[in-house]
């Protein structure tokens, strides 16, 4: 490692260099960072299981009223708010370790809500859960990024590569989630006998409102029996509460340095919001909105008008399940291909991906053959693999001194993704929403192309100067 990246790092985070990095074998082994990989990784494939299983299901099982949808949009609303203002306060109180294990309670929160759907039940969790969702992420991606730097110093290897390396197996286990989750429900959901609507039209001219007779009927064809839905639902919270305990008694902490303990809130704050105006993260910003409006169609769109409309809701689990076991594994490799590879070859096959499904997801008719489901859900889990992987990366190898806000700012803009695809859903028909997406993509990828092209024209050690320019105070320093 170059001398620019260990001094960057200590900036970054408050080390001392002839205590840390010397002796890093004796405080932070590669025993020792792997084993908090391990935790991190671990805990959220619990809590995810519990999450992403339910999210890929709001849209069949509290369809009255659009009530589902509803409170999805609500969470990635107020997950904007959150990104802009909350992440920075609360992991300057509680350390990374204990803001990970808050916001977890707060997920597990909004998953027992599920027991009691209603306006007055589900909304205010989801704006809990919204709230804890930018402090989770952007501590998560601080931990990863921090332990895969002190890695990389060890082994004495490329910081962007090890950082890469453990966003995929990071994102291995988080997308495995999807198996475990949607396994749950499709074997409790296998029994249930109110599944189907073959009558109404499916596929990319559904236009379910939420609103009018029709789209009652729709929900009541669809909706599985209720004390099913609580037996899924119990299994998850389990899950959820599993993983709080994993974070409170197995992750090393991780506390702002006494430098950041003294700095105004505002000025992390404003740390934030001026990383807005850096002309990369504003290229950055439609093909992270990209990143939450293909996830949003996949859980709410492609599972509805698609899956439950045609099928049933018993075979949403399974179909989720091939998703998340190719996006999984996907991950996997696309981080540790990028070393041969580079990024600009992956997300171009991401986005050649997902408009040829669009493509043909617009003209195809919804029919009984199931393959042709689990053949959708496969090459989306793919693409989703890049986007999810290389595009947390990218933010932590584009700002490696100003994590915090550039994560948040990660969160906010693919949250207002969410947040977009959640709120025209119940008003416009399948085929509009992939015109949508399809937008944003060709956007997007302008966008990155010109922030891949004018960082390769900046020479290594000018770009590290660059990094470095701002730095006054450090961030983390490892306990």
């Amino acid at each position: 490692m170059s001398i620019s990246h260990i001094l960057a790092l200590q900036f970054h985070t408050g080390l001392d260099l002839n205590r840390d990095f010397h002796h890093a074998e004796d405080d932070w082994s590669s025993n020792k960072v792997l084993f908090n990989l391990l935790v991190v990784s671990s805990a959220f494939f619990l809590l995810f299981t519990a999450f992403m299983g339910l999210s890929n299901l709001q849209s069949s099982i509290n369809c009255d009223e659009g009530l589902g949808v509803a409170s999805l949009a609500t969470i990635y609303a107020t997950l904007i708010v959150s990104a802009l203002f909350i992440p920075s306060f609360v992991i300057k109180h509680l350390g990374i370790k204990w803001t990970i294990a808050a916001s977890m309670c707060c997920y597990t929160i909004y998953t027992a809500a599920n027991f009691y759907p209603d306006w007055w039940t589900l909304i205010p969790a989801s704006i809990l859960l919204g709230l804890a969702g930018a402090p989770l992420w952007s501590s998560k991606c601080t931990y990863l990024t921090t332990i895969g730097m002190r890695y990389a110093v060890i082994h004495n290897e490329k910081s962007d590569v090890i950082v890469s390396r453990f966003f995929g197996i990071f994102f291995l286990f988080f997308q495995s989630s999807q198996v475990l989750g949607n396994l749950i429900s499709s074997l409790v959901f296998s029994s249930d006998t109110n599944t189907t609507s073959s009558d109404f039209t499916c596929g990319s001219m559904y236009c379910y409102t939420g609103y009018d007779a029709n789209a009652t009927s729709i929900c009541e064809a669809t909706k599985p029996e209720r004390h099913l839905t609580n037996i899924v639902i119990g299994i998850y919270t389990a899950c959820g509460a599993c993983a709080v305990l994993i974070i409170a008694l197995g992750l090393t902490p991780m506390q702002p340095s006494e430098k950041n303990q003294s700095s105004n809130t505002l000025e992390l704050v404003g740390a934030t919001i001026r990383l807005m105006m850096d002309k990369r993260l504003l290229l950055l910003i439609p093909i992270t909105m990209v990143s939450g409006l293909e996830q949003a169609f996949m859980q709410g769109d492609f599972t509805k008008s698609f899956v439950t409309c045609k099928i049933g809701v018993q075979w949403v689990g399974y179909v989720m399940i091939c998703y998340g076991v190719v996006d999984a594994s996907s991950s996997y490799i696309s981080g540790r291909v990028e070393k041969w590879t580079g990024r600009i070859p992956q997300f171009s096959m991401a986005a050649l991906i997902n408009i040829a499904l669009m493509i043909a997801m617009t003209f195809w008719k919804p029919t009984e053959d199931l393959p042709v489901y689990f053949v959708i859900a496969a090459f989306w889990g793919l693409a989703d693999a890049v986007w999810q992987t290389q595009l947390n990366a990218y933010y932590g190898v584009l700002f490696p001194f100003n994590q915090e806000p550039a994560f948040s700012n990660y969160r906010l803009w693919e949250s207002a993704g969410y947040t977009l695809s959640f709120a025209y859903s119940n008003f416009l028909c399948t085929w509009t929403k992939m015109l949508i997406l399809s937008c944003f993509l060709g956007v997007g990828m302008s966008g990155y192309f010109v922030t891949e092209f004018q960082r390769q024209k900046v020479p290594t050690p000018e770009r590290n100067r660059n990094n470095l320019e701002g730095v006054t105070n450090p961030t983390f320093e490892v306990e």
